[in-house]
């Protein structure tokens, strides 16, 4: 009877142990293309967060417990990545995820998210016009990439035609909106500006590189903003090469090429061009220099690193404090934590996250060198992400801001929470 009782005790203590989540593991989602036209960019922030969690794991894990990294692939394709949310969330009961890229597989994913109350840390560069309780923004915003790269072309480089070229998909079409209003409201006629966008992983460049050749004909200077993704960019780059196109005739600053898409390119004939992100693997800091000495020793001394590499790296230091900091993995807590979290970031500065979900985030220019690294030719302080832009009038009286008014989307004019149903 007495080894009975004992057994009892021993299931009871066991049973309250696992419902407390005390020795269960903290599960951590990872949402990434590991094939299809994105695997070019995503495979990296996969092994990114690998890293991270084994790095965490020998430190002690998480409030004493263990992470367990899920590791999925949506495959480039934007419908799977709300079916494989759906399953990290209900089926792996996943804590937390890490993920996407393109802005449509984040919209694909957001009504699954906001529906079932779980947090996801996207790393990317993207258009803006968004912000969900659900979702925490550790890319650059339109004024932390887009609208400084524009800035350099018109005071810097005397850019007077612009050739806007994207891949179709929101990101590009929204960020090309923005851009466009922006230039004209700078004095560019709208016949100076030339917007062409074309299908994921489009390999044919003869014609739209000859049409921005020939837009300089009258002899103003013409510089390309490229928010091209994915494989794309190769034959892209490798089409100006072709037609002998050089950066001090016609410069490209591109928001989605950097150091891991350069890899894979001749960079002999890009030297030059640019790329507008807010961290390079050439940014000099002890943190950029210890993070770059560990990615190498794990993944092999060719291995670059990247801006949404480390973007996943503040997200993902600023995550495990707020796990501590709120004493659980619960989301709303977490949520509740993360605001004014701030962490080193890689180019020797802080960032910190804001109301509007977003971070602040320092602005690099970078110029191509031939060995498929960057000169940093600007930097700034950094700057806060807006969750809304100043330069669409339908944007501009809009505040995000979870933390105190507990709002992603309120008029400052009609002094109203606008509450919209995320779809795609």
């Amino acid at each position: 009877m007495k080894k009975y009782i004992l057994l009892f005790v021993f299931l009871c203590i066991s049973n309250f142990s696992f419902a407390d989540g005390h020795t269960k593991p903290i599960k951590i989602g990872i949402l990434h293309s590991l094939s299809g036209t994105m695997a070019i960019s995503e495979t990296t922030l996969k092994d990114t967060m690998l890293m991270l969690i084994e790095q965490q794991n020998k430190k002690g894990g998480i409030l004493g417990r263990k992470i367990e990294p899920v590791v999925v692939d949506p495959a480039s394709n934007w419908p799977l990545f709300a079916e494989k949310a759906r399953e990290l969330i209900t089926v792996q009961k996943v804590d937390v995820m890490f993920g996407c890229w393109t802005s449509v597989s984040r919209k694909s994913a957001l009504p699954v998210l906001e529906e079932l109350n779980a947090l996801l840390f996207y790393p990317v560069q993207y258009e803006g016009e968004e912000s969900s309780k659900n979702v925490f923004y550790t890319g650059a915003a339109p004024n932390q990439q887009a609208i400084p790269a524009t800035d350099y072309y018109l005071d810097e480089l005397g850019v007077k035609k612009f050739a806007l070229l994207g891949t179709d998909y929101v990101y590009p079409r929204t960020t090309n909106k923005i851009l466009k209003q922006y230039l004209i409201d700078k004095g560019i006629p709208e016949s100076d500006i030339f917007v062409n966008y074309t299908p994921f992983g489009h390999s044919d460049w003869s014609k739209i590189v000859s049409d921005v050749v020939s837009l300089g004909a009258d002899g103003k200077k013409v510089g390309v903003i490229s928010t091209i993704n994915g494989d794309a960019n190769i034959g892209f780059y490798k089409e100006l090469a072709a037609a002998g196109v050089k950066a001090d005739d016609i410069p490209v600053v591109a928001f989605s090429v950097g150091e891991e898409e350069l890899s894979g390119l001749d960079t002999t004939n890009l030297v030059g061009h640019l790329a507008a992100w807010n961290y390079f693997q050439s940014a000099e800091s002890d943190l950029n220099t210890s993070f770059i000495k560990a990615w190498k020793s794990k993944m092999g001394d060719k291995r670059v690193t990247n801006d949404p590499m480390e973007a996943h790296v503040i997200g993902f230091e600023m995550y495990v404090k707020a796990v501590e900091k709120a004493g659980t993995t619960d989301v709303n807590a977490v949520r509740k934590a993360m605001y004014g979290m701030k962490v080193p970031n890689l180019t020797g500065g802080t960032a910190e996250m804001l109301p509007n979900h977003h971070l602040s985030k320092p602005v690099l220019i970078g110029e191509i060198l031939e060995n498929g690294q960057f000169d940093i030719i600007s930097q700034t302080k950094e700057v806060p992400g807006d969750a809304w832009t100043n330069h669409l009038a339908e944007s501009a009286p809009l505040k995000s801001d979870w933390k105190t008014l507990g709002c992603g989307m309120y008029n400052t004019k009609t002094k109203k929470c606008v509450q919209i149903k995320s779809n795609y």
